[in-house]
Parts: structure tokens; sequence; C-alpha cells
């Protein structure tokens, strides 16, 4: 349940091969404690990573504080995909972002504050 780095492993298949059976020797306790063993060994030679949460953004607000949002999101771990005028809303731009989800607390409060309330975000 527990991967070497303390958390659990997911989307993970192992396939035991070159294995027999052998009326006295075998049992499912046996075959068990192979794959036990694979997988511990396994698991050290494979250099597991860490994952987290990204969450996909969309930051609204006025092109006068387009600079500030990219502060917004980089000081909050984010990635900056790209952003565009909003076609629809003359002054204001769309700013594209993956943020890591530990870092959306509090951000409509940020955004808020950094935008005179203006601002707003969707995610997904």
């Amino acid at each position: 349940n527990q991967g070497p780095l303390g958390f659990p492993i997911v989307d993970i298949a192992v396939t035991l091969t070159n294995g027999s059976y052998h009326a006295v020797d075998s049992s499912e306790q046996a075959f068990k404690q192979a794959a036990r063993l694979a997988m511990q060994s396994g698991m050290e030679k494979c250099e597991p990573i860490l994952l987290e949460p990204i969450t996909a953004v969309e930051i609204c607000a006025p092109s006068d504080f387009t600079s500030q949002m990219f502060q917004l999101i980089t000081g909050r771990r984010g990635q900056i995909l790209g952003y565009e005028p909003m076609s629809d809303w003359k002054g204001w731009d769309k700013i594209s972002a993956y943020i890591p989800q530990a870092e959306m607390q509090d951000l409509i409060v940020e955004l808020r504050s950094l935008t005179l309330g203006v601002g707003y975000f969707n995610w997904q």
C-alpha cells in the first residue's frame, strides 16, 4: 500500500515470469512472498516520484493588471500557459495557467485585492 516515499502507489502493474510450481514447495503464501519481494526490489530501482494535483485556471482581469496576475500565478508555483485579450470585453485579458491545488486556497481573495475587486477566475 505504501511506496518508498511513504505514499500510496497507483497505476502500477507487475508480472512475475519464470515461475514454476512444485507440489511440495509451492503455496499461495510462497507466491505472495515472491510478489512482495519483487515489488520491493522493483520500487527501489524505478526511481519513483511524488505527483501533486494541478488545477487548470483561467484568470480574467483588466489589462492594466496583467503583469500583477503573472506575479500572482508564479508566486503560487503556477505555470503560465498563455494569455490573450478577451474579444467580448475590451481592455480585459484572459490568462491560462496551471496552479497546484495546494496553492488555490484564498486565490480569489488575493485576485480581487490586486484587481480592485473586479478580477475573477474559472478552474477545472
